[in-house]
């Protein structure tokens, strides 16, 4: 076939993007109407300060309605809040009261700048098992460093809104991560649910053998009080009256109250045992004594002495090691996620979020604070209790003062036992196996993702099981962009044929060689019989190695005197490439794409 009759194949779609014809392609539009235009123009942004300092967007609104919607959640996730924090900083390894501290300064500090009502920041398992895993045996001067310097990542992280770098964590691996942070907790706090008082990794022999059976059956009542009592609001009634309406509320009110009753009344029980009889005949491990819990502003511990030894900032920095990027991190991504699954109109400022969790971190940080981040249990609680506004976290804040500054010296009286079924039950529940079987039959690349990162977990860390699942992820999209999906087939317009090159997803200047071998292949394959359509539109970023591309590919076809079309490619795009005898150009509209394919050929 001569060039002139393959050339004769171009006759409908001659430079239809030519600069002569781009005019005259859109030569019947018209200017929209002004008035239509701002009918559907976007509103009016918000000024900075108020989209950051997020209370004036909503406080000359408040009502009484609120206000009292807002005591009610306020004063319940108190309840909740106390006993967890508690229990979250005996899992961190840290005194009773670091955990309130976590509690009433994110409580507060989310009021002015959080934008998801139902969000509570404080102490959660996550920045416990991680503050155990980085921090566990040393000052707790680095712990509050490595709050503020948490908290200062954060707020660079919402500052230069980095909020996309979520993105790159696929769903799969923040399941396994998650789930392997669950079972950590759950075998960290074995040992005082059943009494266990070895220090270090004791053999499986040594902790059977040390097992006590006070406090191993205190925790097992505990855990099955804890769960039972979670099951009571899920009770239905068969009859929907207002008797069994208030019924139900106030079975639901019983359990989420669940850890605060039980720590309550354990306690109780130890300290009318202790008044009775003395302390040194309690069989119960107890919670360490808090010689003050007073709350103090003052600067984070850059520079301290301890054991001897005088620790300045770089010393800290070197103690902490990866944490002070990890940590961060898996609190943006916990934080973002929550308030994905509350925000009501699917707006959700990502990094607003970052900057509101980066000032919770860094002011907890001047009241020697443990790292927080929002935890999904108490935002359950916060919607289920009527939540309107963040305002709840003041009631929620001055509850968590209130324990500080009263129950401080009946901390000791708490069994750990018990501490530790509270822990259990509270994330026992966070392990999702389900993922195995749903991987396996839809996608075997997450369902290795996912298995990897849950094994790595366990037995190297959570940072590293996050670490592996996101490099895995990236190596498996930059495969992705390197090999293109690219269809071939060999089609019919009007009297002439045609190879046409379309790409089923997007390419990049990785996937540029793809589309000369996947040419090349099938020009070899119709012996350069026929010209090449090569549709453009997936072509992303296009750049100097496209344009090399195109251009190399052009020279072989003119070679064999064959034509190339360049299909949906802007004249923008038209401009970069030089003149080429054996190149044309066309859009979609210029192809009638109801012409007969003769043959699928996918070389």
């Amino acid at each position: 076939m001569s060039l002139v009759k393959k050339l004769s194949f171009d006759a409908s779609c001659d430079d239809k993007y030519t600069a002569k014809n781009a005019d005259g392609y859109l030569e019947h539009s018209h200017a929209v109407d002004l008035d239509l235009q701002n009918k559907y123009s976007k509103p009016k942004e918000a000024h900075w300060l108020l989209r950051r300092i997020y209370i004036f967007t909503w406080i000359l609104g408040y009502d009484r309605e609120r206000a009292f919607s807002d005591l009610i959640a306020g004063i319940t996730l108190g309840l909740t809040i106390i006993p967890q924090s508690i229990a979250y900083a005996a899992l961190a390894g840290l005194s009773s009261e670091y955990g309130l501290y976590s509690a009433f300064v994110g409580s507060i500090i989310y009021v002015f700048f959080g934008t998801i009502p139902q969000v509570s920041i404080g102490p959660t398992s996550l920045m416990a098992i991680l503050v155990r895993q980085y921090c566990f045996d040393k000052p707790i001067q680095i712990v509050i460093v490595l709050t503020f310097l948490a908290g200062f990542v954060e707020l660079l992280m919402g500052v230069f809104q980095l909020g996309f770098i979520v993105s790159f964590i696929p769903t799969p691996v923040t399941k396994a991560f998650t789930s392997g942070t669950a079972v950590l907790v759950v075998l960290s706090q074995l040992p005082s649910l059943l009494g266990v008082r070895l220090k270090g990794r004791p053999s499986i022999g040594d902790f059977f053998t040390h097992i006590t059976p006070t406090d191993t059956g205190l925790g097992i009542v505990c855990l099955c009080v804890l769960l039972s009592l979670r099951m009571l609001a899920q009770v239905k009634f068969k009859q929907n009256t207002p008797a069994t309406q208030r019924l139900k509320k106030l079975l639901w009110y019983i359990s989420i109250s669940r850890n605060a009753l039980v720590v309550f009344f354990c306690g109780l029980l130890i300290f009318v045992w202790v008044h009775k009889s003395s302390l040194a005949a309690i069989p119960f491990a107890l919670t360490a004594k808090v010689d003050s819990a007073q709350i103090n502003f003052k600067l984070p511990p850059f520079a301290f002495e301890h054991q001897n030894r005088t620790y300045v900032f770089t010393d800290i920095l070197q103690e902490l090691g990866s944490a002070i990027i990890v940590l961060p991190i898996v609190a943006v991504l916990a934080n973002v996620a929550i308030a994905k699954a509350f925000v009501k109109d699917g707006n959700l400022d990502a990094s607003q979020e970052m900057l509101t969790l980066g000032l919770c971190n860094l002011a907890g940080s001047f009241f020697s604070a443990m790292p927080t981040c929002g935890a999904f249990t108490r935002s359950a609680v916060s919607q289920a209790s009527g939540v309107r506004t963040p305002m709840a976290g003041i009631y929620t804040g001055v509850i968590v003062l209130s324990a500080l500054s009263i129950l401080t010296p009946y901390f000791q009286y708490i069994p750990k036992s018990a501490l530790s079924a509270v822990l259990i039950s509270a994330v026992v529940f966070m392990v999702d196996l389900t993922p195995v079987r749903d991987l396996w039959k839809s996608n075997k690349k997450d369902f290795f993702c996912w298995v990897g990162s849950f094994i790595i977990c366990l037995i190297a860390g959570v940072e590293m099981g996050l670490l592996f699942g996101i490099v895995v992820s990236m190596l498996c999209i930059l495969l992705r962009l390197g090999n293109p999906q690219i269809e071939v087939s060999l089609k019919m317009h009007e009297s002439s044929h045609y190879i046409h090159i379309v790409s089923n997803s997007d390419v990049y200047y990785t996937g540029v060689d793809t589309i000369r071998n996947e040419v090349r292949a099938a020009c070899a394959l119709y012996r350069y019989d026929f010209p090449v359509v090569v549709d453009c539109s997936r072509f992303m970023q296009f750049d100097a190695t496209f344009v090399e591309m195109l251009i190399a590919v052009a020279k072989e076809l003119n070679e064999h005197e064959a034509l190339l079309v360049l299909q949906n490619i802007s004249l923008k795009l038209q401009e970069q490439l030089p003149v080429a005898e054996n190149i044309r150009f066309c859009n979609e509209a210029a192809l009638p794409f109801g012409e007969v394919q003769l043959q699928d050929v996918k070389p």
